[in-house]
């Protein structure tokens, strides 16, 4: 399957903050190397991964040489297994080294989330029930976990505050009343998803009575989820969120829920281990000193 990357300038601009942070006023070391010195490199992996991040790994690369050749041998959401080779290039040696980190790091952040997003995905597979993330996302990264959540067969919760209404508790005490903070909601943002967290079943009942589009189960038991679903008959979409972890995703799908949302999809995360090695082209670089 081919998952589609966010807009060029999005992962653009994610990879100018990168370069700028790690490179500075310019990378010191890889001066050392004559100036047009080519070299070839390839990327393995240390551990089975779920491999995302393609287009950011490109853009640092051609951010420096925009001649360089870059040859996939695995694409985003393709599963990879431990030691194996997964890209090749060929390019301009200083760019090779300047931008391996940024590359690299890219890469092995967002094959993270996609691979956690997979094992999540299978623990429900044949179920009714789509594994969703949250916004709780490393800073400045969101539209490149939520992407990252997509190669794992994940699904997208709202991107932010803009996109979708999510009434809870805080919400709730300032409108005065559940009921009253989703009229105000219909009012403001009629053409918006909205979404009511409810933590007991007076609540539920009280959000299906104003005609919610989903509810949100926070922290319900697994025998309160069968008859939670049993009451909402169909009238709103069943989200479960809270005390969800990978021992219990199939128990909770079992229940007949839509979505389960996982904050820990792009919450904790622990990058993968790649390695990048770098060949110099001697002949050229010979020719460049001589």
């Amino acid at each position: 399957m081919r998952f589609d990357p966010p807009e060029a300038a999005l992962v653009a601009a994610d990879v100018q903050r990168a370069l700028a942070e790690d490179l500075g006023s310019g990378d010191a070391t890889a001066e050392l190397l004559p100036a047009d010195a080519t070299a070839s490199a390839y990327v393995i992996t240390r551990e089975a991964a779920v491999l995302c991040g393609q287009a950011w790994f490109e853009a640092c690369f051609r951010a420096l040489d925009p001649t360089v050749e870059i040859r996939w041998q695995a694409a985003d959401g393709d599963r990879l297994t431990a030691g194996q080779t997964f890209v090749e290039l060929q390019g301009n040696a200083r760019a090779l080294v300047s931008a391996e980190r940024c590359a690299l790091n890219f890469v092995q952040t967002l094959s993270a989330t996609a691979g956690v997003t997979a094992a999540h995905v299978a623990a429900v597979a044949g179920t009714r029930t789509r594994i969703l993330d949250t916004r709780k996302t490393l800073p400045g990264l969101r539209i490149a976990q939520k992407y990252a959540v997509r190669c794992g067969g994940g699904s997208n919760h709202r991107i932010g505050l803009f996109d979708a209404i999510l009434i809870k508790e805080n919400h709730i005490a300032a409108a005065g009343s559940l009921s009253a903070a989703v009229g105000a909601a219909r009012a403001r943002h009629p053409e918006l998803l909205l979404e009511v967290e409810v933590e007991n079943f007076d609540e539920l009942h009280e959000a299906l009575a104003a005609g919610v589009d989903r509810v949100m189960l926070d922290e319900f038991s697994d025998a309160d989820l069968g008859r939670a679903v049993a009451d909402v008959a169909g009238r709103a979409e069943i989200e479960v969120s809270g005390g969800v972890d990978l021992t219990r995703l199939r128990t909770i799908a079992a229940s007949g829920v839509d979505f389960i949302s996982i904050g820990a999809l792009t919450k904790h995360v622990r990058a993968i281990d790649l390695s990048m090695r770098v060949k110099l082209d001697v002949r050229r670089a010979i020719s460049a000193t001589s």
